[in-house]
């Protein structure tokens, strides 16, 4: 029989994920990691209010925020809507040097207390400080499990080593390594780079032997469509979705470019069909 604990962080998972086990998850970390400057572009949306309202209307899965961003806003996100919140950050203030460690700015009762489905921590895969981040990442997922929730695991390979051995951050190599050291380290849910073709990002999944791996989502995309076409082929591809924030909140109206991204992550629609559905063509 079960323990508590595994039917917990099972129900919790649904969550996010529906029938299919895919999701689409929006992030809003950026304002802490980036800076408010990633808003400028449609200021109304450095109010997280705003963009979760819309957001959430237009039928996201799930939403992915720091604690303090929860605790203003947190009530925007509705029952049927998953909330993970992630306990590690950093900013772009730090000198270049410190750029490769996330520091833990909240705790898991922290997390519990927001109301939580899900807890998310960032692991730099090849950094110099990947063992305080190991260990930050341990200590978050054992008790976070002991308690019954989910854990999300960002693996994100880079470090100077990386560029050495391997080539650009973003080879399959490297972004499948980093899966598999977050299924290794006890991850639930994986969220990692794109790896350029479907091929190289199936072995990714196949390296995660079963943990759902999410399209972290990069940069915003000028054409709408181009975006699309990659959720697309992570999909085909065999992954579980994406986890997207400039693409969405950079957008003037992101409601129908959401609508038209659950159609192709849920329905397995055409990309280009699907975004004439929504009227973006």
């Amino acid at each position: 029989m079960d323990a508590y604990q595994s039917i917990g962080i099972r129900r919790r998972l649904k969550r996010f994920f529906r029938r299919d086990g895919r999701a689409l998850i929006f992030a809003m970390d950026h304002g802490f990691e980036h800076g408010p400057t990633d808003f400028e572009e449609h200021w109304e949306h450095v109010n997280p209010r705003i963009i979760l309202r819309k957001v959430v209307r237009a039928g996201i899965d799930g939403v992915m925020m720091l604690p303090g961003l929860a605790r203003m806003a947190g009530d925007e996100v509705k029952p049927n809507v998953g909330m993970m919140i992630k306990l590690t950050s950093k900013t772009n203030l730090r000198p270049k040097g410190d750029q490769l460690l996330q520091s833990q700015l909240g705790f898991v009762e922290d997390a519990v207390k927001l109301g939580a489905d899900a807890i998310a921590a960032t692991v730099y895969w090849g950094s110099p400080q990947e063992d305080a981040m190991m260990r930050q990442f341990a200590e978050i997922a054992s008790y976070a499990h002991d308690l019954g929730f989910p854990v999300v695991q960002f693996a994100y390979p880079r470090g100077p080593y990386i560029n050495e051995k391997y080539g650009r951050k973003e080879d399959y190599r490297v972004v499948m390594y980093g899966a598999r050291a977050a299924v290794e380290s006890g991850a639930d849910m994986i969220k990692t780079y794109w790896t350029g073709s479907r091929e190289t990002f199936a072995k990714v999944v196949d390296a995660a032997a079963g943990i759902p791996v999410l399209l972290s989502g990069g940069a915003k995309t000028d054409n709408p469509v181009d975006f699309l076409k990659l959720v697309w082929d992570v999909i085909e591809a065999g992954g579980a979705g994406a986890v997207v924030g400039r693409n969405i909140f950079q957008r003037e109206d992101p409601e129908p470019f959401i609508k038209a991204l659950l159609r192709v992550v849920h329905r397995n629609e055409d990309p280009e069909e699907a975004a004439k559905a929504e009227g973006l063509l």
